[in-house]
């Protein structure tokens, strides 16, 4: 469709199950969401499988598939993917695995993000690791905040690696990696013991009352990952604006610009209105943006309720409130859709592979007059996608879009 604006923002996680302590509600049920309420109201609302079936239900894997890209033929580890972000390549023979710095007890899993690790912090732990494991077969390199890359010579495919975010509060021996490879990673681990045993900033963190980092987790390995560019396959040039060295490394990879904003931290207290705002500009000058706000997610992990409703609605008042004016009012052609990458649940504190709901709205799309955009409301709604990465054919007017409900069994 020449001229068209297409918008896609993504509050990750936002997707869940009725809690008791909402009256049997989900979180965005009970949100305020005024801006996703109104899309729902002008648009179409249902529901699209972001993870395919026997697939983990990795954001990786979601927003590769809300990208517009099939997963089953072209996911390749989340290492990799943050790798790219942080313009590393993976050599040939090499795995890239994504590397948590992590508080534990040494028998349970306390923090996977050892208390969302300021960066300072987490740059002199990585330096120390870097310093003392480094060697010809073994390259660390420090990403944001907890997040890092850890490179091993060798092939680790048959690996078995747990994330460490689903495991909050069990037991580390019941969670190791397993297979083939097992014993180096393993070993790795317990060396980056014995280097972050005494670090001067575990100390200072331990004054202060603060998670002391004392291991690695290693997970989400893989040895590489290739693209169709996003401007080939959708004839569309645009942006990624996200925290996560994940979704913006999906967004180099598929060859899109990524926007740094100040104050985005891909936690509670991110910069939301930056995103709205940058995601306007972006719109001003190309067809596409694509926003990723982590919050919901990580209040999640956290088992927070009040923190996720307050996420939601920060997302969209902040966020989807200045997108939807803009686009609304501005004259042109567009398609705007609102969708969690995946659910993540509150009582799990994990990610969920269950379809998620999404609400769209835009030129060529009659008004279904639903009420308010949440999970019941969206399963109730005649357009269910199981193949989710067919979605953005849809949105771009690659493909018909949405003849009266559509369903691709």
């Amino acid at each position: 469709m020449p001229g068209l604006k297409v918008a896609v923002l993504v509050p990750d996680g936002a997707a869940d199950l009725p809690l008791e302590v909402l009256d049997g509600k989900t979180p965005l049920e009970a949100a305020r969401t005024p801006n996703m309420d109104e899309i729902n109201r002008m648009g179409v609302t249902g529901t699209l499988r972001s993870v395919p079936r026997g697939m983990p239900p990795g954001s990786d894997v979601a927003n590769l598939s809300l990208l517009g890209y099939d997963p089953e033929s072209t996911y390749g580890g989340r290492g990799p993917v943050e790798a790219a972000n942080l313009g590393l390549e993976v050599p040939p023979g090499w795995t890239a695995f994504r590397c948590n710095i992590v508080s534990t007890d040494g028998v349970r899993m306390l923090d996977y993000s050892s208390g969302h690790i300021g960066q300072e912090d987490a740059g002199e732990i990585l330096r120390a690791l870097g310093e003392e494991l480094d060697d010809g077969e073994t390259r660390f390199h420090e990403g944001k905040s907890y997040r890092s890359i850890l490179m091993i010579k060798g092939e680790y495919k048959a690996l078995e690696c747990t994330p460490p975010h689903d495991i909050t509060g069990e037991r580390l021996d019941e969670h190791m990696p397993a297979g083939r490879g097992a014993q180096r990673v393993i070993d790795l681990m317990e060396r980056s013991r014995e280097v972050l045993a005494g670090l001067a900033v575990n100390e200072r963190r331990a004054a202060s009352g603060m998670p002391v980092v004392d291991t690695i987790w290693p997970w989400g390995q893989g040895e590489g990952i290739a693209l169709e560019p996003f401007g080939r396959r959708f004839s569309m040039s645009g942006a990624v604006i996200s925290a996560v060295d994940l979704v913006c490394g999906l967004g180099k990879l598929a060859g899109l610009r990524t926007v740094s904003v100040p104050g985005m931290t891909g936690f509670l207290d991110t910069n939301y209105l930056g995103k709205g705002e940058a995601a306007v500009r972006v719109l001003a000058t190309d067809d596409f943006v694509y926003v990723h706000v982590e919050a919901p997610d990580e209040a999640s992990h956290m088992g927070d309720t009040g923190e996720k409703i307050l996420a939601i609605e920060r997302f969209d008042s902040m966020v989807v409130g200045p997108v939807l004016r803009h686009l609304s009012g501005a004259g042109d052609e567009y398609r705007l859709m609102v969708c969690p990458d995946h659910p993540t649940l509150i009582s799990t504190r994990t990610h969920d592979a269950s379809p998620v709901p999404f609400a769209l709205c835009g030129t060529g799309i009659p008004g279904s007059g639903a009420r308010s955009f949440c999970e019941k409301t969206a399963e109730k709604g005649n357009v269910h996608l199981e193949h989710g990465w067919k979605m953005m054919f849809y949105l771009v007017g690659a493909e018909p879009l949405l003849k009266g409900g559509y369903c691709d069994g």
